[in-house]
């Protein structure tokens, strides 16, 4: 994906959005979002092309610059990035894909976010059997290079029916269970960024896998799906 690069332009009026972030400036400027929209939709195609090299893309949704203010204290009328999703086709494909794009704070993450109760409990009851085969995943070389640490929200002690001394109980509290990377705006511009990307979304792979195993079967092994 070498020709396919960000465009500095896009960052710059992400700046002068950030400055200006009201109806009246963006209206006068509109032709020059949709200008970059359109190339970001763009990349962001380019990128679903790819990751379905190695994995399959049920959908891609770009998310809209128009914020939804209803019960937000911050009444500013636009987001000031592009962002967009990946989720992955098929039952027993769990997990997605999120790209960033900001001035000074782009980021993708992938993962779970928001599992449903169910997936959740079953996910923290597998780990309080056994975390081992987690531990080992989540801690590759490969993975921490490229990732770090396992992140997302937790509760402050313990799960309600879990034990708070269990030995595993830093990872039972998640209520979230993602990783996320950071990019500087150089590297953004970089004309490698969307294969750093892609790549990134390659090495998590294994963490998938493992994590659509417990989600599709009971803890007996057995499988949940037709």
């Amino acid at each position: 994906m070498a020709n396919l690069m960000v465009n500095s332009k896009a960052l710059d009026f992400l700046k002068r959005l950030e400055k200006n972030n009201n109806r009246e400036w963006f209206t006068e400027h509109k032709d020059e979002f949709k200008t970059h929209e359109l190339e970001m939709k763009g990349l962001f195609t380019a990128l679903t092309e790819h990751l379905n090299k190695h994995d399959q893309i049920e959908k891609m949704k770009m998310f809209r610059i128009y914020r939804d203010v209803r019960f937000s204290k911050d009444k500013t009328p636009y987001k000031t990035q592009f962002s967009v999703s990946f989720s992955r086709a098929g039952a027993e494909r769990r997990g997605g894909y999120h790209l960033c794009i900001k001035p000074r704070e782009t980021f993708i993450a992938t993962g779970f976010w928001a599992p449903n109760k169910e997936d959740l409990l079953r996910i923290r009851k597998e780990l309080e059997v056994d975390a081992s085969e987690f531990r080992e995943i989540i801690n590759e070389e490969a993975l921490q290079t490229i990732w770090g640490d396992l992140k997302g929200d937790a509760v402050k002690t313990a799960p309600k029916g879990f034990d708070k001394d269990h030995p595993d109980i830093d990872l039972i509290r998640h209520k979230q269970f993602i990783f996320v990377r950071n990019f500087s705006d150089q590297e953004v511009l970089s004309d490698d960024f969307l294969s750093h990307v892609d790549d990134s979304f390659r090495a998590i792979r294994p963490y998938f896998d493992f994590m659509g195993s417990v989600l599709t079967t009971n803890l007996n092994g057995e499988s949940l799906i037709g």
